[in-house]
């Protein structure tokens, strides 16, 4: 009978794991209440009561195996308890191709071809919290049907550089923004069964350095700006789990840092997911077992043994086994670790009931079209030159290698394998049927041997033949543009093409910009040309996005995301020199504090470019009757907002409206103001609305370092309404007593 024993028991543990699924699929299905039923807190106790069970029948080896990686992208489950592995995918914009075991080459599979979705500074520049939603729950589909329990991503790292090669991946510079876009995204994502690793937390402005550089930064900037969208992601959008930085934020490193994970995270915020590193951001078996860090990622340490046991050399493998049967590590600090990588299988790996999910369908196809179509910016439109006319008999001239690269390739980690990628050229193409197509290709960004010269040559003949010419440049995946690893040398364009738009100008007028990039640049020409987009990287329906916009078949409503500066040292970060950015290869000090992006601009009267916030459309919008509910507000209060909204265009479009408040003679330094609300509303031509803005009196705390905590002041706050930064329709005056 006592050999029987083990069996009953583990026919027992997997019975109890499956019907624990269905505890845990109810329980993961819904939005946490703001008072818990008993009923709930009940599932929640089964939950952990069955965590706890599964933990007793752990040997300490088996343990020990689950904090580390066991391949490339997985973590070992523990076979004889039907406990499965964790299979983790990079993200954020689509599921990359299969890795093999232990090396970082490709496996060349036939079956990992998926849809690219835009990057996600274009989810960003939608300002569409729902759109972000569909976005996030999409391609927690094609997460799930690739059999992914892991998405790494989103990121949401503060644009403060515009040279930071992984902007693209980011959303954008305001801390409100981001907060707001992540949330909905982590919900579609892991309504999927998919867990959301949000990342790089914290402080990865830069990849310039990113694996060592020492980032300094004042508690208040760190509380007010770099932070509030990982808060976001784990109290609101609870998020199950987080992935640590590279970099290390005061001498530690940040996939293992006491303050970052152990104090701010898990205790603070109550975070209850796992913590994963980086791959290859641990740096100590020490600090990675005893300063938050829960699974260790990267490639293995020992490449000499087999490729199933080269990870057991890494820092949470052998030697933090060592140090727990020594007694140098208390084991409740591995059971801690243990219990959090339990739960999150919990809500994947060991959820029978999650479903299935989908890849390279057309619904897929239909969100990432329509998160491209709302996230374009139109920056410049002289003479309503957009949108063209379809029907016209046009010679139009399509110049510059981006109307034909594929953008869903390179880029460092986030490169895809996409199912499909239709190029600006050939949308532009199966759009305008009655027009005549030519194209020239301008610059190359590639070591090739075609002559420069006879580039731009060929291109200003295309173009003098053309009524109108469509530009597609901006910067590319490749190292040094918007790529990880590396940062880019300089705010101007790349390959020179600066001077083929000026020499392009010369021989037709009638030119039209798209910057396709993630990353602001200069523009020395702007007021040559007659209009300028913002595209992004637009993912598989780039093409069709962009012919939508140009055609006028839809209506550009996309924000910028971030401020473009005239110049880089208008930039905040580069303002106080290079220990700001990018810091003296050892340390970096964030000089600019509080005052990143639209707040360093609007707060020091420097000009931008194009401001945090703007867009034009091919419609008209006013704003009127702007009011608040009243004059004079306690704490605990919410402020409404209200204003009407009218579409006073011939076309049917989309304003965002936005709202920032700032505090004049406050006893700290603060912005100019700070946005906190906004609305994207749909208006048909000549249609008006009444909508509302509700902004919390308690979000206009600032972080007090000398009480290390949240404080509102009392007196008079300004509340500016408009629609960007440095475009406001009504400023109004409040007090909070």
């Amino acid at each position: 009978m006592s050999l029987l024993k083990p069996i009953y028991r583990h026919f027992y543990l997997v019975v109890s794991i499956f019907l624990l699924s269905l505890y845990s699929t109810s329980v993961h299905s819904q939005q946490q209440p703001t008072r818990p039923s008993a009923a709930y807190q009940s599932r929640l106790e089964i939950i952990e009561s069955k965590i706890d069970s599964i933990l007793s029948l752990l040997t300490l080896k088996e343990k020990v195996s689950m904090c580390h990686a066991q391949s490339q992208f997985s973590s070992p489950g523990i076979p004889r308890l039907g406990i499965p592995e964790l299979w983790m995918s990079d993200g954020p914009h689509g599921i990359r191709a299969e890795i093999n075991w232990s090396n970082w080459d490709y496996s060349g599979w036939t079956n990992d071809y998926i849809t690219a979705f835009p990057a996600l500074t274009c989810l960003a520049a939608t300002f569409n919290p729902s759109l972000s939603n569909q976005y996030g729950a999409s391609i927690g589909e094609e997460a799930r049907y690739r059999k992914k329990d892991v998405l790494l991503g989103p990121g949401v790292n503060i644009y403060r550089t515009p040279l930071n090669g992984r902007n693209f991946e980011y959303m954008g510079e305001d801390p409100y923004l981001a907060s707001t876009m992540v949330v909905p995204y982590i919900k579609g994502v892991q309504n999927n069964g998919v867990a959301a690793c949000v990342k790089h937390f914290a402080l990865n402005n830069q990849e310039l350095w990113r694996n060592h550089i020492n980032v300094q930064v004042s508690d208040r900037a760190l509380y007010e700006i770099y932070l509030p969208a990982f808060d976001a992601a784990v109290k609101q959008g609870e998020a199950w789990s987080i992935m640590g930085a590279y970099n290390q934020f005061r001498g530690q490193h940040c996939s293992h840092h006491e303050l970052l994970l152990n104090k701010i995270l898990k205790k603070d915020w109550a975070f209850d997911g796992v913590v994963v590193s980086d791959w290859g951001g641990t740096h100590n078996t020490n600090e990675a077992a005893l300063y938050g860090l829960d699974i260790e990622m990267g490639s293995p340490i020992d490449k000499q043994t087999s490729p199933r046991q080269a990870f057991d050399a890494n820092f949470l493998g052998t030697s933090f086994l060592n140090l727990l049967k020594s007694g140098e590590i208390d084991e409740r600090i591995l059971d801690d670790k243990v219990r959090r990588i339990l739960r999150l299988m919990m809500r994947t790996t060991l959820d029978f009931m999650r479903p299935l999910g989908k890849i390279n369908n057309i619904e897929h196809s239909m969100v990432a079209r329509q998160v491209a179509i709302e996230g374009v910016v139109l920056l410049k439109n002289k003479d309503n030159f957009f949108p063209l006319n379809t029907t016209q008999k046009l010679t139009i001239a399509v110049i510059g290698e981006n109307a034909v690269k594929s953008m869903t390739t390179g880029g460092g980690s986030s490169e895809l394998k996409a199912n499909y990628e239709i190029s600006p050229l050939e949308g532009i193409k199966k759009r305008f049927k009655n027009a005549s197509i030519i194209f020239s290709k301008g610059y190359t960004s590639e070591d090739t041997n075609q002559s420069r010269k006879l580039l731009i040559n060929e291109a200003l003949v295309t173009a003098s033949m053309a009524d109108v010419v469509l530009f597609f440049g901006g910067l590319n995946k490749n190292r040094g543009q918007d790529c990880e690893a590396a940062d880019r040398e300089e705010l101007k364009l790349p390959y020179n093409q600066d001077y083929l738009i000026a020499e392009l100008q010369k021989v037709n007028p009638n030119i039209g910009v798209v910057l396709v990039s993630g990353n602001a640049v200069s523009m020395p020409w702007i007021y040559d040309v007659k209009t300028v987009f913002q595209a992004w990287y637009l993912g598989s329906e780039a093409g069709n996005a962009i012919a939508d916009i140009i055609s006028g078949d839809s209506n550009p409503s996309g924000k910028l995301p971030f401020s473009f500066p005239v110049k880089l040292s208008d930039n905040s970060a580069h303002f106080f020199g290079e220990l700001s950015y990018p810091g003296d290869g050892e340390t970096q000090y964030y000089k600019d504090d509080i005052l990143v992006g639209y707040r360093w601009h609007d707060t020091k009267d420097i000009r931008p470019l194009f401001s945090f916030g703007h867009r034009l459309s091919y419609s008209s919008f006013e704003i009127t009757d702007i009011k608040s509910d009243k004059k004079i507000y306690e704490a605990s209060d919410s402020i409404n907002i209200t204003y009407k909204l009218k579409n006073t265009g011939s076309k049917d479009g989309a304003e965002v409206v936005q709202v920032y408040v700032g505090k004049s003679n406050s006893k700290v330094t603060r912005a100019l103001k700070e946005l906190k609300g906004f609305k994207k509303t749909f208006l048909k031509s000549g249609k008006q609305t009444k909508e509302e803005i509700i902004i919390n009196v308690s979000d206009l705390s600032f972080y007090n370092e000398s009480i290390s905590g949240w404080d509102l002041e009392r007196g008079d706050y300004a509340i500016y309404v408009g629609n960007a930064s440095n475009a406001i329709s009504k400023l109004m005056i409040i007090k909070i007593k």
